[in-house]
């Protein structure tokens, strides 16, 4: 089987020159260009022919390749063949500079190549670009005749170029291919569970499926999916890794994998990107793309730079990229990006993936099965999504810029009627939505703001004729970042459909407008879909139809679950159905609650993490417990803790092990996910209420659409979401084999049947404690039992 290479990759690698400037980068979501590519396509007529799909096959150092694309409008009736190209972007025409204008003609005559191979009796074609400048649809045409043997040499020095890069390509996954074929797990033996599990991941990836799998703490999930991944390259069942995470930590863990792999003999390129605003040198970030000396040049200098990095390094962390940034002066953001083509394994944020305005394009503008994604922690992409797939847009910034702008309107003249615009347009939306509403405060409709939304188009029009040759100041930094605020909006109005709401809001004299996504699940699935097998995991993941839901691949995917592979009698889970915490009763619940931690503390000192649904509970039984019993060494999370307040946090827990310590920390934040208590650094863990989150009005939309879909509002919105913060926290307590220790659920709602039948089988025997005494005799019994073995 060949290997392919689009047309578009080639030109864009082989051709690109000059500067980085992501001012020229188009801000129309695909979506956009699609529409505007089919209306253009549909006006052409009977006798053209639509995304027509030309390829041919050429050899390069003995290995086959595809060339391949589609190009937009041809018609082979007329004497003269077209071949044309539509582009468009929010740049005017005038203003593109030769080396985009390189790359486009460079495709258009990449097609007309593939169209003389395959059809000998053409002599010559026209080549059209037709440029559409957005939003005002301004169309320009360019064309250009060429003859075989002109686009014979064009394209012969296109490969010729590209010749070294794909030896140096293929060298490289030759060598991974061998390495990987022959890699042996990198332990001396596979946890219980462990080797089904890699055996499952296998399968997804190799029959292209995409599969939910549950693998509690302790399980090796990262290794038991990348290592079947390296295997399936091995095989060339594929060619790209996307291992996709939320925090750095889990990526950390990625990165520790893949070296251990190394250690073993594995050859491999991976890369872990770093998000723009921490990667960028400090003296880049107030300079406009134009002055700045990173962008400046940046083609010119960066295929050394990608030789030089590929000769010398193998796992390319932020450290490397910014090394060889600075020694080849390049933006370091864009450099990672560039780098991560030539890369096997690339470890990432979930947005690199899913979100509609930064994923990455270079490798997601179509579907290739030969990528595979690996999402770990997939339990927080449900609310991320919702996140990724929603847009705000306020009055108040705007009403500010207006103040600004106003003292020098011969600067500023041409974008203040559009900012005035906008204001009056937020006003009078306001007022017509609100007039059945006149004591509300906010309100939501089904709809887009079709009237709202143009004038915000209308907007950014101006801004981006006023941008160029605008000083560097406030002024401009404060236009530009309203600028592209209004450009998220406008992108994600594009997916308005009706797993949408607008969300109006009147806060004093600010208004504020929200598309808000309730189920952003359809466009997770694309998103999947843009690769072959993708495997989503978690240690919580249950209940497991909830998520396969919410994700996007209910019907579809493939479900699996390992069970803990640590001793079941090594942790006792009780539940203390006498203290009920509803908001209600939370304050005659504290002092049963601080009776509660003080009975875990006496049956056996040690080391104590007590999570609590809200800092206001939080703090109140911190200091009803800290008044009760001032003996007790306590710890608590504070609303604002940066990196070191965090680290001296969790190193309390790693001291004086012997000695009575009760942590107070917050369910669902940074202490009860993705931290490592190992051996006798906590032996208890009190989890307070069920972690419902708040009410809150996008909480009950989301419970209002779910209702109307399959009467499980309540579920999805509130009491699942609660459950998972739950889950992850008492994961915190038994992480290794040896590890003992002591859940207690502190809420009458934790033995209702809608909780029980989603808790896990490490959790069995689940005991109960109708008493407080009773709650004492049960974890003393455990620690004897325990001490005596």
């Amino acid at each position: 089987m060949s290997n392919r290479i689009g047309v578009r990759d080639l030109i864009e690698f082989t051709l690109r020159s000059g500067d980085l400037n992501p001012a020229l980068n188009s801000q129309n979501t695909p979506q956009q260009g699609a529409r505007i590519h089919r209306r253009i396509q549909k006006q052409r007529g009977v006798n053209f022919q639509s995304e027509y799909y030309l390829s041919k096959h050429v050899q390069i150092n003995h290995i086959d390749y595809l060339i391949h694309g589609r190009a937009d409008v041809v018609n082979l009736h007329l004497k003269t063949p077209l071949i044309e190209e539509i582009k468009t972007s929010d740049t005017e025409f005038s203003n593109l500079p030769n080396s985009i204008l390189n790359l486009y003609w460079g495709q258009v005559k990449t097609y007309a190549y593939l169209m003389f191979n395959q059809n000998s009796k053409i002599k010559q074609i026209k080549l059209r670009l037709t440029y559409v400048q957005t939003p005002d649809n301004h169309i320009t045409h360019q064309d250009h005749v060429i003859k075989k043997n002109e686009a014979d040499h064009f394209f012969h020095d296109l490969i010729h170029e590209y010749e070294e890069w794909l030896k140096l390509r293929a060298d490289i996954v030759r060598k991974r291919n061998q390495t990987a074929k022959k890699l042996s797990f990198p332990f001396k033996r596979f946890r219980p569970g462990q080797r089904k599990l890699a055996a499952v991941v296998y399968k997804t990836i190799v029959f292209h499926k995409h599969l939910f799998t549950e693998a509690p703490t302790g399980t090796g999930k990262t290794i038991s999916t990348l290592f079947p991944g390296i295997k399936a390259m091995g095989e060339h069942n594929l060619q790209r890794i996307f291992y996709l995470t939320a925090k750095q930590s889990t990526r950390n863990v990625a990165e520790a994998a893949i070296n251990l792999m190394v250690k073993h003999h594995l050859f491999i390129k991976s890369i872990t990107l770093t998000a723009k605003e921490k990667i960028q040198f400090t003296s880049e970030r107030n300079e406009p793309p134009e002055k700045n000396p990173y962008m400046l040049g940046y083609y010119d200098r960066l295929k050394p730079a990608i030789k030089d990095v590929l000769k010398h390094q193998n796992q390319i962390t932020k450290e490397i990229v910014l090394q060889y940034a600075k020694k080849y002066q390049l933006d370091p953001f864009e450099f990672s990006l560039d780098l991560s083509s030539f890369c096997d394994v690339i470890i990432c944020d979930y947005n690199y993936l899913f979100d509609p305005q930064v994923n990455l394009k270079r490798f997601f503008a179509t579907q290739n099965k030969k990528n595979c994604f690996l999402v770990d922690e997939a339990h927080n992409l449900v609310d991320r999504s919702r996140e990724m797939y929603s847009a705000t847009l306020s009055l108040k910034p705007l009403t500010h810029l207006i103040k600004i702008t106003r003292n020098n309107r011969r600067r500023n003249g041409k974008i203040l009627t559009p900012l005035r615009n906008l204001k009056k347009a937020f006003q009078n939306t306001a007022d017509e939505l609100f007039e059945d509403h006149k004591e509300a405060s906010a309100i939501h409709v089904k709809g887009p703001l079709i009237d709202f939304d143009k004038t915000i188009i209308k907007l950014n029009a101006a801004i981006h004729k006023w941008l160029p040759n605008q000083r560097n100041d406030s002024v401009l930094d404060q236009v530009t970042n309203y600028y592209f605020q209004c450009t998220s909006y406008i992108k994600i109005s594009d997916f308005y459909d009706h797993t949408y709401r607008t969300r109006v809001i009147k806060h004093g004299h600010n208004i504020i407008f929200r598309q808000f996504c309730m189920d952003p699940s359809s466009h997770l699935s694309d998103s999947l879909n843009l690769g072959g097998g993708a495997v989503l995991f978690s240690a919580t993941l249950s209940p497991m139809n909830y998520y396969q839901r919410v994700l996007g691949n209910e019907k579809s995917s493939l479900a699996y679950r390992i069970t803990s592979p640590f001793p079941a009698q090594n942790q006792l889970t009780t539940i203390t159905p006498y203290i009920t915490t509803t908001f209600k009763r939370r304050p005659a619940s504290i002092p049963l609650i601080v009776d509660a931690i003080h009975r875990m503390v006496q049956a056996k000192a040690g080391h104590y993490l007590i999570f609590f649904p809200s800092n206001r509970y939080l703090g109140a039984v911190f200091q009803q417990f800290h008044c009760d019993y001032p003996t007790i060494t306590t710890i608590t999370q504070k609303q604002t803790m940066d990196e070191h307040d965090r680290a001296k946090f969790i190193h309390r827990f790693k001291t004086n092990c012997n000695h009575s310590m009760v942590g107070f920390a917050l369910m669902g934040g940074i202490f009860s996910e993705g931290i490592d208590f190992k051996g006798n650094t906590l032996i208890g863990i009190g989890i307070v209420s069920v972690g419902l989150p708040k009410m809150n009005p996008e909480s009950d939309m989301v419970m209002n659409y779910f209702n109307c879909e399959n009467h499980h509002g309540f579920e999805f919105a509130y009491q699942l979401p609660g459950l998972n913060h739950v889950l992850q926290a008492a994961g915190r307590l038994i992480r290794s084999a040896s590890d003992k220790g002591v859940i207690v659920l502190i809420d009458s709602r934790f033995t209702q049947l809608r909780y029980t039948q989603s808790y896990p089988n490490n959790w069995l025997p689940l005991k109960i404690a109708n008493t407080p005494q009773k709650l004492s005799n049960q974890i003393k019994k455990f620690w004897q039992n325990k001490n005596g073995k």
